[in-house]
């Protein structure tokens, strides 16, 4: 038997027949060599790239060894970021379906404290969150790690470069002792190398890098005078049309200039940086989730944290800090073996700097050599309707789908993804009946009550 079916190993049937459901024919290098493990309780120091399948990888592993007639906190998941958090979350209750009454929940910064107070008084079997919340909820008493059996640090090189160290070492503190740890990292730094042997016993090393398919990625670097930035980014956007595209910027006022640029030329684009808060993020980021947005721009709050599938290109607004900021940025395309472009622009003293980029795989052109194109325009397919009620609202996607196709006189097929929150819902329309669809539903009922709905991003006449 093919010892990359997940048959091999000793999975439950419900987890098998899940797996084939959700598209997993087989497992992937890091699944392979890190699942056997996970599944026996070692602890795991794995560095593996984006997109090779670690999510899974953890979640299977310990959703496996979850006990769920055990009502309390086993597992606990910790990320960079607000986004990742989300993610991970969203991933584990896909791989949980199967699984009757396990309770996954999210602790982020960015939102209500006291709300996630309630919802810890029943205890959840695994919790996603950041450092930052996870230990004001350990110092407020509100979360307890005495059960804790499983502690997982994902993207933890990235986690030392926030400056989380002293929230993981005081969470580590307050977990038990005799527990698995799991320590997922895209590179081995000196930094991680040290945490595993601080907060791991015996951990086995598992590297996949060499045995992972390189992602197919064709990388372009144009050198555009300073002040022809912006013009030279919407003739690449107008030569290469992609069918969606993230822009990364260095800083956060970058951000919001380039996205404000970009639309006052006529290219719908939002903007997503630390500044805004969680509904805002859940707002961008689930419109360009969702089609309803086609170009993002962001900071490197994004780059390793959000989980993009079918990118059809990014873009670098200028150099990154380091080569290893570039190759996690430019990760976000060329997934699944899907084909990738990954452009980065340079201007001024930057293309000293861009020196170090050179290698054979990397084309280095002048602007000047882009050729002619059509005006880009980029707008949508979808917009998104934002529903005033969510999964404490006991909403759920058919909910929604049976009020738009009765109530608001859509077909299945005007209708896009639906995305479920605690206390909003979004779910994407076709762009020429979103309007009806707002009013309609937001004169009539969903589940019988009323909600407020109003409609995100631009109207096809702006």
């Amino acid at each position: 038997m093919d010892n990359s079916d997940f048959s091999t190993l000793p999975l439950s049937p419900s987890m098998l027949h899940n797996l084939a459901e959700l598209g997993y024919p087989t497992m992937t290098a890091v699944q392979s060599a890190a699942l056997p493990h996970i599944l026996e309780g070692e602890d795991l120091l794995v560095q593996a790239k984006t997109g090779s399948g670690k999510t899974a990888t953890f979640g299977i592993g310990l959703l496996e060894r979850l006990r769920v007639e055990q009502v309390a906190l086993q597992a606990l998941i910790l990320c960079p970021t607000r986004e990742l958090a989300d993610q991970v979350a969203k991933a584990l209750r896909q791989l949980a379906r199967m699984t009757a009454n396990t309770k996954i929940l999210t602790l982020s910064g960015g939102v209500p404290f006291h709300p996630q107070q309630k919802s810890l008084q029943h205890p959840p079997h695994i919790v996603v969150g950041t450092p930052g919340r996870i230990l004001k909820h350990l110092n407020k008493k509100s979360l307890s790690l005495q059960t804790l059996t499983t502690l997982v640090l994902d993207e933890a090189d990235r986690m030392l470069d926030m400056g989380f160290f002293e929230e993981i070492n005081a969470i580590i503190q307050a977990a038990p002792s005799r527990r698995q740890t799991l320590l997922f990292s895209a590179t081995y730094p000196q930094q991680i190398l040290t945490l595993s042997r601080t907060i791991q016993r015996d951990a086995i090393s598992v590297q996949t890098g060499s045995s992972e398919p390189a992602n197919p990625i064709q990388e372009l670097f144009y050198e555009s005078a300073p002040d022809q930035k912006i013009s030279t980014l919407i003739r690449l956007l107008a030569h290469y049309r992609p069918d969606n595209v993230v822009i990364f910027s260095n800083t956060k006022q970058q951000t919001r200039e380039i996205s404000g640029q970009l639309n006052r030329q006529g290219v719908e684009a939002l903007a997503l940086h630390g500044d805004l808060d969680q509904r805002q993020r859940n707002d961008v980021w689930t419109q360009f989730a969702n089609n309803s947005c086609l170009v993002l721009v962001a900071t490197d709050v994004a780059a390793r944290g959000l989980d993009i599938k079918g990118l059809g290109m990014v873009v670098n607004y200028g150099l990154p800090a380091d080569e290893t900021t570039y190759i996690h940025r430019i990760g976000r395309t060329g997934r699944a073996g899907e084909e990738g472009l990954a452009v980065t622009l340079i201007a001024g003293q930057e293309s000293l700097k861009a020196e170090r980029y050179q290698s054979e795989s990397r084309s280095f052109r002048l602007a000047s050599q882009l050729p002619a194109a059509d005006a880009v325009t980029l707008t949508p397919d979808y917009r998104t309707l934002l529903i005033g009620g969510g999964k404490r609202d006991k909403m759920r996607p058919g909910d929604i789908l049976g009020a738009l196709t009765r109530g608001a006189g859509l077909s299945g097929s005007e209708i896009g993804q639906i995305d479920i929150h605690d206390h909003q819902s979004y779910v994407a329309v076709q762009r020429k009946r979103a309007e009806q669809a707002c009013a309609r539903l937001g004169a009539g009922k969903i589940k019988g009550r009323k909600f407020t709905v109003r409609l995100l991003g631009k109207s096809a006449r702006s």
